[in-house]
């Protein structure tokens, strides 16, 4: 084969620039033109090209005959071509085929070694990444470079996998030759902080210096904002010289997940002020706060935001705005948002059934179940969670039973301790407590503690019917299972209670008293001009424990209208 033949020269080139410009159609018809001209065959440089553009056009059929190609005339042989046959099959999701690939090359390079456990950790196999990375170690003599690090570290942040992780951090601290580039740093910061060792993300990032970028400083914020070190985010949030929308967003959901939704909803203002314009991400975090603390009115001005700016209401915006009217008691809006939202998905339709089931309308959450259903929408575990909470509000015990069995004969979704927990909590509110008490010994093994809740469902409809045996017996498994939650205790002794048995009820106290276990107060929660106040039982005092800084007016009020009333 003439290597420097200037007509394959000039295809070669031409190839090339097709491929660069992200024409890849245009790569396969050049390359079928070089093939019937049959006076030029391929070579190692053309097949690359050709395979990159095969994986990017999903041409699983193209890249098996280029395959063939490549072994007859010798060029699998090749690593440049063994590592473009990789990148292809990863490319198509073939990933059994690229570990055989990576197998049979009889050379490797860094990037054959890189290629593999990139593509593990673009498909989501994070644990395969880690041994092929753990392999390369142990049997070649070639060291990682930047590329290998980033990859595993990426692999090792999905898993909190900290032993690799540190070794992976000793080894660049201590390769004299090895430099620790704002990539590398960048990685090891996210896994320390996916791993939950924020003081040593903190060194880290202290070393890194001046060289940090916004993503480095996005990292050690969400490390310390997921952490629940909420302040300490906010500190180095305020330090970071340049903000970017994700930035934001992370600090945003920060204040989102510990309930600090004011202080979220001012972030966001400033925000806007600085001229950065919100993406869907974070008014999706926004409206997840307002659903979570019932703050209608502060949904309802988001939701005019995103009309007044035009922005586009995706299937992912679309469900945050119905799950938030639904959980605010606005389920007419819900609905009037779902069915003007032309991209819907089956997270949509399970918010709005689970909030048509919420807000006590379980027989149109059924119509739109079985409207998903015939529509041909795939329906996941949430759905039917979501699904069987419809029959457990409405008492549609039949349609309870054919759903729940339908999920494993006709739609093979497994059910869950949560599908169980609805099951048994809608047989035990019909008061088919034989049946439930079955379902439950269907569950997996009795030590469980996941079983409690549904023990507690058992337990309170043997109060409800007056059935202290079936009590007594659930009593005994729950003897098994090292129970902390004061609601089953609480339970038991309500069952004896109700059966005058007085001297079981002071035994399950003092019993309660001696591991340690306390009921703990229920609370209530109300929105005053688009603020929610969080009120607790039994709770009268306005000291630094209160549940609420002005408990004391809230109880001279009270008693001013006890006066007034004559109670």
């Amino acid at each position: 084969m003439k290597m420097d033949s200037p007509s394959l020269i000039v295809y070669n080139k031409m190839l090339k620039s097709f491929a660069d410009t992200k024409s890849f159609t245009k790569v396969l018809s050049l390359f079928a033109e070089l093939r019937g001209n049959a006076l030029y065959p391929p070579d190692n440089f053309t097949l690359p090209i050709v395979l990159k553009s095969i994986g990017r056009l999903r041409k699983a059929a193209e890249g098996d005959k280029l395959h063939g190609y490549a072994v007859k005339s010798g060029l699998k042989l090749d690593p440049y071509v063994c590592n473009s046959l990789m990148g292809m099959y990863s490319a198509l999701g073939k990933m059994e085929i690229t570990r055989k690939v990576f197998d049979e090359m009889h050379e490797r390079d860094v990037v054959s070694w890189n290629g593999l456990i990139s593509s593990y950790v673009g498909h989501g196999r994070f644990d395969d990444a880690v041994a092929v990375f753990k392999r390369m170690c142990k049997e070649s003599s070639l060291k990682p470079d930047e590329s290998t690090i980033v990859s595993t570290l990426s692999a090792c942040s999905a898993l909190k996998n900290l032993e690799v992780g540190e070794g992976i951090h000793r080894y660049v601290v201590v390769g004299t030759e090895f430099e620790t580039s704002v990539k590398i740093g960048n990685a090891l910061v996210d896994m320390f902080c996916k791993c939950g060792c924020l003081d040593k993300a903190r060194a880290v990032f202290d070393e890194m210096g001046g060289k940090k970028n916004v993503k480095c400083w996005t990292s050690m914020v969400s490390g310390y904002v997921s952490n629940g070190r909420i302040d300490e985010g906010r500190e180095l949030f305020e330090r970071s010289p340049v903000k970017d929308v994700v930035l934001w967003t992370a600090m945003m959901n920060g204040y989102v997940q510990f309930n600090r939704f004011d202080e979220a909803l001012e972030l966001f203002r400033c925000m806007q002020s600085q001229g950065i314009r919100p993406d869907n991400f974070v008014l999706v975090s926004l409206l997840k706060g307002c659903a979570q603390t019932g703050a209608l009115e502060q949904g309802k001005w988001i939701h005019r935001y995103i009309y007044e700016n035009r922005v586009r209401v995706d299937k992912v915006v679309g469900t945050a705005l119905v799950d938030m009217y639904a959980k605010c008691g606005c389920i007419e809006t819900a609905l009037e948002v779902f069915y003007e939202t032309k991209e819907r998905d089956t997270a949509s339709w399970t918010s709005l059934i689970y909030g048509l089931a919420m807000n006590g309308m379980s027989r149109r959450a059924m119509d739109l179940y079985y409207e998903m259903e015939n529509g041909g929408v795939r329906l996941d575990d949430i759905t039917f969670v979501a699904v069987l909470t419809a029959c457990n509000h409405g008492g549609f015990v039949g349609e309870g039973r054919r759903v729940f069995y339908s999920m494993s004969n006709v739609h093979k979704i497994q059910p869950k301790t949560e599908h169980y927990s609805c099951m048994i909590d809608l047989l035990c509110r019909a008061g088919c407590l034989d049946e439930a008490e079955e379902l439950i010994d269907k569950m997996r093994n009795e030590g469980d503690e996941t079983l409690v809740p549904v023990y507690c469902s058992l337990l309170s409809a043997a109060r409800n019917y007056g059935n202290v045996e079936l009590a007594e017996r659930v009593a005994a498994k729950l003897e098994k299972v090292e129970v902390s939650d004061s609601s089953a205790h609480t339970l038991l002794a309500s069952v004896y209670a109700s059966a005058n048995r007085w001297e079981d009820v002071t035994n399950v106290r003092s019993k309660m008293k001696d591991l340690g276990i306390r009921k703990f107060p229920g609370c209530s929660s109300v929105e005053i001009d688009g603020v929610p106040h969080e009120f607790i039982v039994g709770d009268t005092s306005s000291s630094s424990s209160s549940s609420h800084p002005k408990m004391d007016e809230v109880n001279t009020s009270n008693y001013k209208l006890d006066v007034e009333f004559g109670t």
